[in-house]
């Protein structure tokens, strides 16, 4: 009886989807590279140009479009060293500068680097070391203030197991503050998402895994990174919550997306805050799925809509979905399908424009290996 309900609900989903399919472009193939592109991330200046970052054995490209999607340059190479190069996070400031975060590795071990361009992503400064601890760094994750200050966390095991750290730039990345840390548990924490809200509160969230579960853990700072609240658990679940991503809305309330398998199956679930990260609403189910749903990410529009995709395991293979809430996550539309392929599809990213545009990037394996690709809808 489970199994017919089930499958009942699977149609069903994918119906909906399929009528809403009409409000989204075509997705749109922006690289042909014939290796591995993968782990795209987006961001939109204030002329609505588009910003694409990713990487591809090991090294850092760059992508843009300023005619909203439609067209693509040619896709540049940020990264030359000797080194390897991943996970590239990317955020722009107030004159639009463009600052790409990545891990980098180098003769001992790995570190987290950045580059930026200050002309519309023309030309990129030269790649430059950010922190300077002993361990292992990786896993960036990157926020820009409203007096342009930088601010980036990641994953360090300086301290013997994996922990999140934060340093700062007040100066456009020339120097940056001594490396922080902000973890504290007996696991290892990965996955760092920064916001910062309309009155410069930094806030982080990252998750903790431990023997037989993981938890999602959050931190703030009121006075620019300098000093931080005591770390607060998000969930307490007998499963996995990880996953998760953190976006602030022009109220400074706070929203938070994650996945948990506490059910036996990872399902999206989310958290706001009205108060600065003081208190938090229960865990909200957003997804029914009979399959994974997972790694989800957050963009706050315009009036403060707010939009996530993740990924979803639905009929043998993995698609990219989303959905909205209209009203600052106390209701959520019902899920939209965006990805039709024969192959994989992983790893979304997206950004609103000033029209409240929604753009989305992802990685999809059909061309026998992973290229990025792209739609846009309202």
């Amino acid at each position: 009886m489970k199994r017919s309900v089930m499958i009942v609900a699977s149609v069903s989903f994918v119906l909906f989807a399929q009528i809403a399919q009409a409000q989204w472009t075509s997705a749109k193939r922006l690289t042909s590279t014939g290796s591995h592109s993968q782990n795209p991330v987006i961001a939109i200046d204030s002329n609505n140009a588009l910003h694409v970052a990713f990487e591809d054995w090991g090294r850092i490209y760059y992508l843009r479009s300023t005619d909203g999607g439609a067209t693509w340059n040619t896709m540049k190479k940020l990264t030359f060293t000797p080194w390897m190069t991943s996970s590239p996070a990317i955020a722009i400031d107030s004159s639009n500068a463009i600052y790409i975060v990545l891990g980098e590795s180098t003769a001992g071990n790995w570190q987290i680097s950045y580059t930026k361009s200050t002309d519309g992503g023309k030309t990129w400064s030269t790649i430059s070391r950010l922190n300077s601890t002993s361990g292992n760094a990786q896993g960036p994750a990157i926020a820009i203030d409203t007096g342009d200050t930088i601010h980036v966390a990641w994953t360090d095991d300086t301290s013997g197991n994996n922990d999140i750290y934060y340093a700062r730039s007040k100066d456009g990345g020339a120097t940056w503050s001594a490396a922080k840390r902000l973890s504290w548990t007996s696991g290892d924490s990965h996955q760092p998402g920064i916001s910062i809200d309309s009155n410069n509160m930094i806030h982080v969230v990252w998750y903790v895994q431990t023997p037989g579960n993981g938890d999602v853990f959050y931190r703030h700072s009121a006075d620019g990174g300098k000093t931080w609240s005591a770390q607060k658990g998000l969930t307490w679940t007998s499963g996995l919550s990880w996953n998760p991503d953190i976006a602030a809305d022009s109220n400074s309330h706070l929203h938070i997306v994650l996945d948990d398998d506490t059910a036996g199956i990872a399902q999206i679930f989310y958290r706001r805050s009205t108060d600065g990260g003081t208190s938090w609403i229960p865990l909200k189910k957003l997804t029914w799925t009979p399959d994974a749903s997972w790694a989800p990410a957050i963009a706050v529009a315009p009036g403060n809509i707010l939009h996530i995709a993740w990924i979803c395991y639905m009929s043998g293979s993995s698609e990219i979905y989303y959905k909205r809430s209209p009203d600052g996550g106390t209701t959520w539309d019902f899920a939209k399908r965006l990805t039709w392929t024969p192959g994989w599809s992983y790893y979304p990213d997206l950004a609103i424009d000033s029209n409240s545009t929604i753009h989305v990037v992802w990685q999809d394996d059909t061309v026998g290996n992973n290229e990025i690709y792209y739609k846009s809808g309202k």
